[in-house]
């Protein structure tokens, strides 16, 4: 697996939700629902079920093969 991008927040924290559309690891609101549900995203290597997870700077996001990691703004 490739390294993880960067991807800068304007915030302190930022929900697994929001962070996937903003990472452009996922194209809609409805596909970030499903695809955490159904256990396939991990953050910082476990798998995480809570789509309002609040993540932080230096988390690692990952799903179908790809990273991204949570940066300052």
């Amino acid at each position: 697996m490739s390294d993880a991008h960067g991807v800068p927040i304007r915030d302190d924290s930022i929900r697994l939700g929001q962070f996937l559309k903003l990472a452009n690891l996922i194209d809609t609101g409805a596909e970030a629902k499903l695809v955490i549900a159904d256990g396939e995203v991990t953050v910082n290597d476990e798998v995480e079920t809570r789509r309002g997870r609040q993540l932080v700077v230096g988390d690692v996001v990952s799903v179908g093969g790809m990273r991204a990691r949570v940066e300052r703004g």
